[in-house]
């Protein structure tokens, strides 16, 4: 699949990257129908933000088809179109209890922790950040694959376009 990919600051291209697979039991792919650029991403490419690494693919505001789903996804299903948030979160943490996904506690295998000189844990994983938010791949690319889909993807209803919501995938989880 195609992907825009991190090749240092100021320098990103659109490779050919391999395609997403199921991982976990929980995890969905998605073909990408839309994506946008945030001010988020430039720092990122501007290289502002510790922990990018070569490769790394941008994009944390997309949404697209479900093209794939895991043996215990059971809030969406194959052909449904959703918004994806830029939060990852597990859905049953102490946090996510208290629907603070932002901080759940369980996603962000990344590296935050070990800079964060209050030794307080890091927030949630994030898709298309750093590695200091989990180094998840982002959206801006073909396809993707979005893990806790019992927990973020949100169904698009009716026949809305797909510009008319995709900046939920920011502006939601956000609020």
């Amino acid at each position: 699949m195609r992907a825009l990919t991190y090749h240092g600051a100021n320098s990103v291209k659109v490779d050919t990257v391999p395609d997403p697979v199921i991982e976990q039991a929980d995890d969905i792919i998605l073909r990408v129908t839309a994506t946008a650029i945030c001010g988020s991403d430039l720092h990122l490419y501007r290289g502002k933000i510790p922990t990018v690494e070569h490769g790394d693919i941008f994009g944390h505001e997309f949404m697209g088809v479900v093209e794939e789903t895991g043996s215990a996804v059971t809030a969406v299903a194959k052909g449904d179109r959703v918004v994806i948030p830029f939060v990852i979160a597990c859905g049953s943490c102490f946090f996510c209890n208290l629907d603070q996904f932002a901080a759940c506690e369980t996603t962000n295998t990344g590296r935050g922790a070990i800079i964060n000189k209050k030794s307080i844990p890091p927030g949630a994983a994030l898709f298309g950040f750093s590695h200091l938010y989990g180094g998840v791949p982002g959206g801006q690319a073909e396809y993707v694959r979005v893990p806790k889909a019992n927990v973020g993807p949100f169904k698009v209803p009716g026949t809305l376009a797909d510009e008319k919501v995709l900046f939920l995938s920011d502006i939601l989880p956000t609020a």
